[in-house]
């Protein structure tokens, strides 16, 4: 079958895989607009500690990440991913059980490190049942199916919210549930034979990387990525913004919907597009909406201006998170795919441990200055990316 008939079919496998996410992102994205109530209200920990807690937990999925993005080109890569979604399961109820923020440290530690095993296994074998000629469209797709479990989490958190009395602490047991069907699900993925990297014993070796084997095009865009994470922290600041602003857990949680519908809506279509166009064409047009919602996050003064904001973020996140995965699969040979992936994942994981480390230590009492900071450097990246990175298009 040529390359041109392809992109408009979806294997089993990506299906499958886009399922799992759904349910697992229905149980994560239950809790997320939770968190920065739970733990700056019920806790009563400041927005440096909540800082602190998304920072250590992106930093330990990045960690993770190096290591089984290599472990997914050297193994099957089908039992990295039930053993990630299972990992991420447990640390639901472990965060119920918090009495004081540590033990939600713990439990966004060991949710981070689930999610870092599961990754770039997932998203080689995402891959792996995809070509650069339709890429995007599975990245998309993928990405699209995950964001719709973050669509209706937080809408079936919510009326589970007024159901059990406005208690918080019960949801973290109920969404176990959906993330115990994820991981199920993960035995429907047929995985088939993949390539190999060569051992070279005369490499030098990182973390069991050889960094010689992948090309100088692949360090450049992962350069340039790993810059933006570094003013790229974590949503749940963006919240705590929309509390600042006056927002209750409703209000949140709504707002937080509209964010992930624009997103889930976004994807797919940004997906097709990367596929036709240049990856770095669509990756820049989503650093712009990023850096206007950061700005305008960062000017307003009141409320209402987050119902617009906010599906402009999702914007953003629909045009840069799928289709960055894919332009970084693009420019690697399939046996080092894995490792790529993981790489990536890993030292943008390091650039949002101190993007939210700065941005909670310099939130003070509205975020502003974080927000205006991160959204004027971003609106200068994207111009700079648009006008002078064609160097950047190369795939193998």
């Amino acid at each position: 079958m040529t390359d041109i008939e392809k992109p408009k079919r979806l294997s089993r496998n990506i299906r499958v895989l886009s399922l799992v996410s759904f349910f697992q992102d229905t149980a994560s994205e239950m809790l997320y607009p939770v968190l920065p109530l739970f733990i700056t209200s019920v806790l009563g920990a400041s927005p440096a500690i909540l800082g602190l807690i998304e920072g250590v937990a992106e930093a330990t999925a990045s960690i993770s990440k190096i290591a089984s993005g290599r472990l997914a080109d050297l193994r099957r890569r089908r039992p990295l991913v039930a053993a990630g979604y299972a990992v991420s399961s447990i640390s639901k109820p472990l965060i119920g059980l918090a009495g004081g923020w540590p033990l939600v440290l713990v439990g966004r530690f060991t949710d981070r490190m689930g999610k870092g095993m599961r990754g770039p296994p997932r998203d080689a074998l995402i891959a792996d049942d995809s070509t650069p000629a339709n890429r995007g469209r599975a990245f998309g797709f993928h990405r699209a199916a995950d964001t719709a479990g973050a669509v209706v989490g937080p809408l079936i958190g919510l009326g589970l919210y007024q159901l059990i009395g406005q208690r918080l602490r019960p949801l973290f047991f109920i969404a176990f549930i959906p993330a115990a069907l994820s991981v199920g699900l993960i035995f429907l993925v047929r995985e088939r034979p993949h390539p190999k990297p060569e051992p070279d014993e005369t490499q030098v070796r990182w973390f069991g990387l050889h960094p010689a084997r992948l090309p100088r095009s692949y360090w450049k865009v992962v350069s340039l990525l790993g810059a933006f994470a570094l003013v790229n922290f974590s949503d749940t600041l963006l919240l705590l913004r929309a509390t600042d602003l006056g927002f209750g857990f409703t209000g949140v949680v709504l707002l937080y919907v509209l964010y992930n519908l624009s997103y889930a809506t976004l994807s797919y279509p940004a997906g097709v597009i990367s596929d036709r166009v240049p990856r770095r064409i669509v990756f820049a047009v989503g650093l712009l909406l990023f850096g206007v919602a950061y700005t305008g996050l960062g000017l307003i003064n009141t409320s209402a201006w987050l119902w617009v904001l906010f599906p402009v973020y999702g914007g953003y996140t629909a045009l840069t998170d799928g289709v960055s995965r894919a332009w970084v699969a693009d420019l690697v040979p399939p046996e080092e795919v894995g490792t790529a992936l993981g790489t990536y994942g890993g030292i943008a994981g390091v650039g949002a441990f101190i993007a939210s480390l700065w941005a909670g230590l310099a939130w003070g009492s509205g975020g502003q200055a974080p927000l205006l900071i991160a959204g004027v450097a971003v609106l200068l990246l994207a111009v700079v990316l648009l006008v002078s990175g064609r160097r950047l298009d190369a795939r193998v």
